[in-house]
């Protein structure tokens, strides 16, 4: 197992974190969308281990207010100055930062789009997993546990953004595959626990029965079961994103299934990715990981500290992409 040596620091002007892995090779700026996601944290890891074994170092800028759309694009302004070798990029929304992504190119700096993918600019490859795969499975999961039927409420993420729409798309999809499951509410929580748990415990004053939860993301997810835990009731909750919390959370009993949306997998390869296209090496166009959900029965091998995990080798990543 390699150990990740590389210290996360806050810039004063609040906007970058800096992670020296090492003093030379190339420079990666990884941009990421919130320090308020479990998720985003474990793409920075994935990308912090990649860089390291390869001999780069990586530059972290991560908005202080989270998703914040005019403060990634001022961080777009700083690093097209700072100038890294190349950019792992997961724009906060998909559309608005388009322009930031386009100023990124003009200024010659190649770029990897990671996560969500980019409604415009280019992009020497996207690496990323199916979001309506992972809706779908994850709900169909949760519906076989309850015997295909109950009430249901869906907690979104922030409206419109490529990650909910393709995941409440699955969600839905497996709804309508059990005649006995009713939709009961779907309401958005910004991808945020705080305002989960506010949703939720809005949904329990109007409805007296709920029997599962289906949530787009695994912070909500605990959100959830907060609320429901506050107000002594029980539900079957499942999130995704398959971060350490909802690992944590499905060993103990409280959340039933997580969708692994692997982000320490799309950090390493799209980091991977970004140096192998500097040296020359060959890449692949696009990596779209397969879904897996992780339950009560397979998550031992989710349960390990992430700054302990080690990238695939880039025959074993390159060899990950479901679309083929």
């Amino acid at each position: 197992m390699k150990m990740l040596t590389s210290v996360l620091a806050l810039g004063l002007a609040g906007v970058t974190s800096i992670s020296a892995a090492r003093a030379d090779g190339e420079t990666i700026a990884v941009f990421t969308k919130n320090q308020t996601n479990p998720y985003f944290q474990t793409v920075r890891v994935g990308a912090d281990v990649a860089a390291k074994s390869m001999n780069a170092k990586v530059l972290h800028y991560i908005p202080t207010k989270p998703d914040s759309i005019p403060e990634q694009l001022s961080q777009i302004e700083d690093v097209i100055v700072k100038k890294p070798s190349a950019i792992v990029f997961i724009p906060v929304d998909y559309k608005a930062m388009v322009p930031g992504a386009e100023k990124i190119n003009a200024a010659g700096i190649p770029m990897v789009n990671v996560t969500d993918r980019s409604a415009g600019g280019k992009f020497s490859s996207f690496v990323g997993a199916d979001d309506y795969s992972l809706g779908l499975e994850t709900a169909r999961y949760l519906l076989k546990s309850l015997g295909g039927k109950g009430k249901i409420v869906i907690i979104e993420g922030v409206k419109g953004s490529l990650t909910n729409v393709d995941r409440v798309r699955g969600f839905n999809d497996a709804l309508k595959e059990n005649a006995g499951a009713k939709l009961v509410a779907s309401q958005p929580a910004n991808y945020q626990r705080l305002a989960a748990l506010q949703v939720m415990e809005n949904l329990m004053q109007s409805n007296s029965e709920i029997d599962g939860v289906l949530a787009a993301n695994d912070a909500m997810a605990v959100g959830a079961i907060e609320a429901l835990d506050g107000a002594n009731r029980k539900a079957l909750v499942v999130g995704i994103n398959g971060t350490k919390e909802a690992v944590d959370a499905i060993k103990s009993g409280k959340m039933l299934a997580s969708g692994d949306y692997n982000g320490f997998l799309q950090g390493c390869l799209g980091t991977m990715i970004a140096i192998r296209d500097l040296r020359k090496q060959p890449i692949v166009p696009e990596i779209v990981l397969a879904p897996t959900v992780i339950t009560k029965d397979n998550y031992k091998p989710y349960d390990v500290a992430l700054e302990t995990r080690a990238c695939p080798s880039w025959e074993e990543g390159s060899k990950m992409g479901m679309k083929k």
